[in-house]
């Protein structure tokens, strides 16, 4: 078949049009995509998405590398091997800058009635001025923090009390962390805080050193469209754990399912159009979690108990989501030696086309 002309002349004004052109190549269409515009957002990943391989702050560091990202988002003291001082942690920093990668830092629960709360590292108050003095040696601008998960909303007191716990501990951390010039970051976390709940935490303990670590895949477990909760808690965003997701009608009321980026029913063009604008110098790191589905069986009653002060239009976003979501298959791993591996296979990629999607779709990313 003989190829169809095509001048350069044409070809140019075909991609200045914002057009999608063809050449006949092989007796098939081969399509010319207009450029992705870059949004001068850098692109990092939390360690959290590739779990399941045990890496350590350097191997991590690695593979950040490797990805071309610009940045690595620590969120567990794990990755440093019991090696906290300064010096270590020191050579932990200098070592991500020489390969050209900024750190992140975080770690786990602040609220000491929590029912995910640890004394791993002392009293509430201990762990966050740990989590201060080791982010300040990192060079990490924030440290994430959360208050728990969705079983503290049926907690005595309810989340308002969980609440009230956390801010006493931020304040009481308050010199610290203006002393070093870090923000404390408070997660959305495993369907504990509606958006508009955290940013009533932010306000009351105080924006000047509390900001937010926003994960859009959590905003869907507490009934949110995560661009609605972003657009909610952007003035106090400071860092980020994204993920997409699948959103659908079930029985009892809706089922999610996390995702790789681009492969969830969430307006991700939208969503980053907003936080380039609102969200300017904030890393986007990508933390894959998917796999699995959780039902949240709005349509019984008991399941309000929770969610008291729910807005009837933050719902009705949240359902409109659902309608444009389908059903997706869960992740089957085998059974015996071989389950490991496959999970390491299937979060390394799930991490790299999330990677590749935001670079080449959305326009995210510094480095070349």
């Amino acid at each position: 078949m003989k190829p169809t002309p095509f001048s350069r002349r044409t070809l140019g004004l075909s991609l200045a049009a914002g057009l999608v052109s063809t050449l006949a190549v092989g007796g098939r269409a081969a399509p010319l995509a207009t450029a992705v515009r870059r949004r001068g957002i850098p692109l990092g990943f939390d360690n959290f998405a590739v779990r399941a391989m045990g890496w350590n702050a350097r191997q991590l560091i690695d593979h950040a590398e490797k990805l071309g990202c610009d940045s690595l988002f620590i969120t567990d003291f794990g990755p440093f091997e019991g090696l906290l001082d300064d010096d270590s942690l020191d050579e932990i920093g200098r070592y991500a800058s020489d390969r050209g990668v900024g750190l992140e830092l975080g770690s786990w629960s602040i609220c000491p009635t929590s029912t995910t709360f640890r004394k791993d590292w002392g009293t509430a108050e201990d762990h966050l001025a740990l989590g201060i003095r080791m982010a300040q040696d990192l060079g990490s601008k924030a440290f994430r923090v959360i208050l728990g998960n969705h079983q503290d909303r049926l907690t005595e007191g309810g989340i308002d009390a969980r609440i009230a716990d956390t801010v006493s501990v931020l304040k009481a951390c308050r010199s610290k962390a203006l002393d070093a010039g870090v923000k404390i970051a408070v997660e959305n976390h495993a369907g504990d805080l509606h958006s508009r709940e955290l940013e009533r935490l932010v306000e009351e303990a105080g924006p000047d050193f509390v900001g937010v670590n926003f994960d859009s895949g959590n905003a869907l477990w507490t009934l949110e469209d995560p661009l609605a909760a972003l657009e909610t808690l952007s003035p106090h965003v400071v860092s980020t754990s994204l993920r997409d997701g699948q959103v659908w009608e079930s029985d009892k009321g809706v089922k999610v399912q996390w995702t790789a980026m681009g492969e969830g029913c969430i307006d991700l063009q939208a969503f980053f159009d907003h936080f380039e604008k609102h969200c300017p110098g904030v890393v986007v790191n990508i933390e894959t979690i998917s796999g699995f589905a959780r039902e949240l069986p709005f349509l019984e009653t008991d399941f309000w108990k929770a969610y008291p002060t729910m807005q009837a239009a933050d719902f009705a976003r949240f359902e409109a989501l659902a309608r444009r979501g389908h059903a997706i298959d869960p992740f089957q791993t085998p059974d015996g030696d071989a389950r490991k591996e496959a999970e390491q296979a299937y979060q390394l990629a799930d991490l790299e086309r999330s990677i590749r999607y935001c670079r080449d779709t959305l326009g995210l990313g510094v480095r070349g």
